[in-house]
């Protein structure tokens, strides 16, 4: 799979560009397969390049003290991690593992970063598509700083099931750790609410697949406790 095609068929901010620029891109470029577990970059590290994923499913997290982690974001098919390079971001702010055998480009930070200066029309799509980062930041710390344990994780279950809806089954690919560490919260705390939230036909368990049945009252939970 070349990286012009999968861009044109995943991202539509690359149509924007022509023949020309796409070529730049291509010459500037490395496309590497992860397999489900593997560190697909490390908080700390140079950051030479931004990465987008063509396959796949990757969870970002921040590596605060000891082995404790808080789960950032998901990033599927189309998505860009450390964006932040091209702006003069020295290392990576973040780090991210493969919750499923993924695919990611590797594109050099200089040359995305003439094509955002050169092509206007681009640059705005681009950067629009990742404005939705700072909301997620914005929302984490919220969570952190006013929720309690069953607000924090009915926030978790809500911004999971957003990638359900886009067809992504991201509850297969994660442990109840990885939704813990999203809410902030103890694994322990986690299966606990859980099965509340299934005890009062909020949610449905399967394994490890859960499906939202009352979605409205997730986000109740989440606004008021």
């Amino acid at each position: 799979m070349e990286l012009g095609k999968s861009i044109e068929e995943t991202t539509e901010c690359f149509k924007f560009l022509s023949d020309e620029e796409l070529k730049l891109l291509q010459d500037k470029k490395a496309r590497i397969t992860y397999l489900k577990g593997e560190n697909v970059m490390k908080q700390g590290a140079f950051a030479t390049h931004v990465l987008f994923v063509v396959d796949g499913l990757v969870r970002v997290y921040l590596q605060t003290t000891g082995t404790k982690q808080i789960n950032l974001q998901l990033k599927k098919q189309g998505d860009f991690m450390a964006f932040s390079a091209v702006f003069g971001d020295e290392v990576y702010p973040y780090s991210a593992v493969a919750l499923k055998d993924s695919i990611i480009c590797m594109v050099d930070k200089e040359a995305l970063k003439e094509l955002l200066v050169s092509n206007p029309e681009f640059g705005l799509k681009i950067t629009s598509r990742n404005y939705e980062i700072e909301n997620r930041y914005l929302e984490i710390i919220s969570n952190i700083s006013y929720k309690q344990m069953r607000g924090k994780l009915a926030s978790t279950l809500i911004y999971l099931s957003k990638f359900e809806a886009e067809g992504v089954n991201v509850f297969e690919h994660m442990s109840r750790q990885d939704i813990a560490d999203f809410a902030s919260i103890t694994s322990e705390s986690a299966i606990k609410f859980l099965k509340e939230f299934e005890k009062d036909n909020i949610i449905q368990l399967d394994g490890r697949q859960i499906s939202i049945l009352k979605m409205d009252s997730l986000k109740m939970i989440s606004k008021n406790s």
